[in-house]
């Protein structure tokens, strides 16, 4: 029988002991506002490979005290239910500096002592990819960063690293999903055991930030490679009111660049309100204006930026009197690039190993099939690019890298997730390796280009009025044809292959070797003309996320190709107008 809301606002109340929150709740139930009950309580938020991640309001559909205390109780039975001597080992817990995070983690922490579960505890906010190292440094079961990496200012996170050191992945996810709902009832408000003196949780942030440092300067200065002097270098670094600038300005300094990093100021210490920018995700049109005018002031013609949990990172390079910002796609294969032209010759290319997502440019394919590599693509996200780099490790191969449009970079050696301080050091080793060649990033872009043929892009997103709007549009889609439609506009679908009903005509059987998921639409394609595209409705937003790539032999070309194709795709399939779509 269906609970009314009022019953759901007074379990709320009964169970949440954080005064604010059931504030929030006892006042929107005295004022009746039973639309925003409905819109707090009904819907628990979804436990899924990202973990969990949302506004910070009061309601069992939002972050908060509560979630974040049922979210650590169901894990940590999972946790005991699946892993070997969980207790001893442990699950490190690291936080960034967003409003609540301090709170949500000492509320983790004590949530797992009271299952008598050692905590690795990080007594300062941490850059993400602390998190999953220290997981594998000190072999723990777990880990856990609060963290809503470039969400907006009022959001926060939750986000869950298994004994590997890499995101979850299914059958996990539903795992803990399913403990969660199990483990509702709160054992414990009290987070003094993070304070006091509590055998149960050990500060762990300077043993595991010493040996993260060591790591990352054995791979940007591996034995054997002359990495050049690079005194003469100059970049402005922006960590976007998050906590990338000790861990930036320590890697900078093992890389003998203490005095060529030139900071941000505005942007330089931790800000839960990101005053500066309309979002603090550098991906967005003007995240780096600051840098820019730092950059331009100090005539200085190459910035760096990570994203407040400093695991995603962004470069620009002023090309003439015009500022160029990388795409992911276009770093992440001046990154293969580097570490390719740098592998030792004594160790045999065939077991070297890269990966990208499957939404990710073809690039990186292409380079591997010129060089002789072996590369793998993966399902969107770090969860899918780090558990296949591992596996691929077991089978014997050297992964050096791994990237993603979304300016994601990997180096495996350090983390198996996206990590923009290991990236950085890599990046500034690669400019004295191509400045001694005398090229700049752009000027060896160039370069590739010419080697491989221009790949151009043309992504762009829909925001989709509901999940069933999304899931109808597909169907219809695949009602176009059968097994699948034959044309797209006046091109041809040489390739075919539906990750949602699991279909692919390229395979002997029409099995597709990646992993296939009723609950996600995902098709992708290649047509005539040197084109590839992919559409997908997102699993964290009511968006349909459309990525094309057109390889050809100028550049003008490849953006004209990935463009037409857009605009069929736009004209034929998912016809905005028609269905209600709102253009990016």
């Amino acid at each position: 029988m269906t609970r009314t809301v009022k019953e759901l606002a007074e379990e709320w109340l009964c169970l949440d002991k954080d005064e604010a929150t059931r504030d929030e709740i006892y006042k929107l139930l005295v004022h009746g506002d039973d639309a925003e009950l409905e819109r707090r309580l009904r819907t628990r938020i979804a436990f899924g490979t990202a973990g969990l991640r949302g506004p910070m309001q009061a309601g069992f559909s939002c972050m908060n005290s509560l979630t974040v205390i049922q979210a650590s109780q169901g894990l940590a039975a999972y946790l005991l239910e699946n892993e070997k001597d969980v207790k001893h080992r442990g699950v490190v817990i690291g936080r960034d500096a967003r409003h609540n995070s301090k709170k949500f983690a000492k509320l983790t922490a004590a949530a797992f002592v009271a299952k008598g579960i050692r905590v690795w505890w990080y007594e300062l906010p941490t850059h993400t990819p602390l998190v999953p190292f220290g997981v594998c440094e000190l072999n723990a079961a777990a880990g856990v960063m609060i963290t809503a990496s470039h969400n907006p200012a009022q959001d926060n996170g939750y986000k869950v690293y298994w004994s590997n050191g890499c995101q979850i992945i299914p059958p996990h996810d539903a795992g803990i999903a399913a403990a969660i709902s199990k483990h509702l009832q709160p054992v414990t408000w009290d987070t003094s055991v993070v304070d006091e003196d509590c055998l149960l949780v050990e500060g762990a942030l300077g043993l595991v930030r010493d040996a993260y440092f060591r790591v990352v300067g054995v791979a940007a200065h591996p034995e054997g490679i002359s990495v050049p002097k690079l005194s003469s270098l100059k970049f402005v670094y922006t960590p976007m009111h998050g906590v990338g600038l000790p861990y930036m300005t320590q890697a900078v300094q093992d890389l003998g660049l203490s005095d060529s990093m030139i900071v941000v100021a505005s942007q330089a210490e931790p800000d839960p309100d990101f005053p500066t920018v309309k979002f603090p995700n550098p991906e967005e049109k003007g995240a780096l204006s600051l840098a820019i005018q730092t950059a331009d002031s100090s005539s200085v013609p190459l910035i760096l930026a990570s994203d407040p949990d400093a695991d995603r990172l962004a470069v620009a390079e002023k090309v003439s009197d015009t500022w160029h910002q990388f795409t992911g796609n276009q770093l992440g294969i001046l990154l293969a690039s580097y570490l390719l032209e740098t592998y030792p010759s004594s160790k045999p290319k065939g077991k070297l190993a890269m990966l990208a997502s499957t939404v990710s440019s073809h690039m990186l394919a292409a380079l591997a099939s010129k060089a002789g590599f072996h590369f793998a693509e993966t399902l969107t996200g770090f969860k899918w690019l780090g558990n296949v780099a591992l596996d691929l490790e077991n089978e014997g191969f050297d992964v050096v890298f791994a990237f993603e449009e979304a300016l994601g970079y990997m180096i495996p050696s350090v983390v198996h997730d996206k990590d923009s301080v290991s990236a950085a050091a890599i990046f500034l080793t690669a400019v004295g390796h191509w400045s001694s060649q005398s090229l700049t990033p752009y000027a060896k872009l160039e370069k590739l280009y010419q080697k491989l043929g221009y790949f151009e892009d043309a992504n762009t997103y829909l925001i989709s009025p509901s999940p069933a709007t999304t899931d109808a549009i597909f169907e219809a889609i695949r009602a176009l044809g059968k097994p699948y439609p034959q044309r797209l506009g006046g091109r041809k679908i040489l390739h075919w292959r539906d990750l949602t009903v699991g279909y692919d005509s390229a395979t002997s059987n029409h099995v597709p070797k990646l992993p296939v998921s009723k609950d996600s639409q995902m098709i992708s394609c290649d047509v005539d003309g040197g084109v590839r595209f992919t559409v997908r409705g997102s699993g964290t937003e009511p968006k349909i996320k459309l990525y094309i790539e057109c390889r050809a032999s100028s550049r003008e070309k490849a953006r004209h190709g990935a463009e037409m194709v857009l605009q069929d795709l736009l004209k034929e399939w998912f016809r905005p107008e028609a269905n209600g779509l709102k253009l990016a």
